[in-house]
């Protein structure tokens, strides 16, 4: 909504014009499974005034492989409000090792209210090992409308 010359703007407007940041840390470490599971630590709980408000996240997903596969994968996956959202961090599993790996994502808020935003982790099939570690960070940014 455009904000018009002359126009008596309240507080709530300024406020919602703000992009709001929110940082989650992961708290321990999650064994990978071949089902998702919540990283540990890594959930935000962010509250929306308005409908229509936009989001962007940053998930970093510190992948460390413990036994070695030559064709399954690491995949770190973001769900808002208990939908995934497209887009995928993935880290191939061919090689002991550990990595940072990121994603990012965005959308818009439907509904105002509180919205829950989680970061997952999985092995896409069985074999090999590994866990999602420490430096597991997500970040989410709200814009809400004037």
């Amino acid at each position: 909504m455009p904000i018009y010359a002359g126009q008596i703007i309240t507080e709530g407007q300024l406020n919602r014009m703000q992009p709001r940041a929110y940082l989650a840390e992961a708290t321990g470490p999650l064994i990978a499974t071949t089902t998702y599971q919540l990283i540990p630590g890594c959930t935000l709980t962010v509250p929306t005034t308005v409908p229509g408000a936009t989001w962007s996240a940053t998930g970093v997903f510190d992948c460390n492989v413990t036994t070695a596969h030559l064709t399954n994968l690491m995949v770190g996956r973001l769900t808002v409000n208990g939908s995934s959202q497209s887009g995928l961090a993935v880290h191939a599993m061919d090689t002991l090792d550990r990595d940072t790996v990121a994603m990012l994502w965005s959308g818009t808020l439907a509904a105002a209210g509180n919205h829950v935003f989680n970061m997952e982790g999985v092995i896409n099939g069985a074999g090999g090992t590994g866990s999602f570690f420490a430096y597991s960070r997500l970040a989410v940014t709200i814009t809400e409308p004037v």
